[in-house]
């Protein structure tokens, strides 16, 4: 997999803030483990359309070793015929803004990326294009009127983001930031 140079809007400081928003479609509270090892982060993550493929978009996303918490346990770095393989995980957001359109956005939680070789901070994860009725969430530190409608970003539902919050305040090792919610559902 080819990694693209990222771009200046997820090097922003929503970056620094950190977060895998996708939380799988399925994925209860009760069902989420935290650990510490290498994950992808894709909070803000831009996404590219697959061609061929109207399951899955290509995301860009960050490599960081940490807490984070996901369906599935850590598994650390992998090699694999691909590359070094990893999975995305989430990790707590400070502010996200509600979206209410039915653009596509991209689930990334516990996906499989490949550590771009030429960059070990950056990872291409495969991760599933979703275009659903429920309001999702774009972590972002400002609102701006094409926050809702610029691109594929990966992303969650509010009632998603509700559950890792929620989840994580019971936890010893990784404690959820107060959410700031920049817009909400019109």
């Amino acid at each position: 997999m080819t990694m693209e140079k990222s771009s200046a809007f997820w090097l922003s400081t929503a970056i620094v803030v950190g977060a895998t928003l996708a939380l799988s479609v399925t994925g209860h509270a009760q069902d989420l483990k935290v650990c510490k090892s290498t994950f992808a982060l894709c909070t803000i993550a831009q996404c590219d359309a697959i061609p061929g493929n109207d399951k899955q978009v290509s995301c860009h996303c960050t490599v960081n070793t940490s807490y984070s918490t996901g369906a599935e346990p850590c598994s650390g770095v992998k090699n694999t015929p691909e590359g070094r393989q990893i999975h995305s995980r989430y990790y707590p957001v400070k502010s996200y803004a509600i979206c209410t359109n039915d653009r596509p956005w991209a689930c990334c939680l516990d996906k499989p990326c490949i550590i771009d070789k030429n960059d070990p901070t950056k990872a291409a994860c495969a991760c599933t294009s979703v275009n659903e009725e429920e309001h999702y969430v774009i972590v972002t530190s400002k609102y701006a009127a094409s926050t809702c409608t610029t691109g594929i970003i990966s992303s969650a539902t509010v009632t998603q983001i509700d559950q890792v919050t929620d989840f994580l305040k019971e936890s010893s090792q990784l404690k959820p930031f107060g959410i700031n919610v920049l817009s909400s559902p019109k």
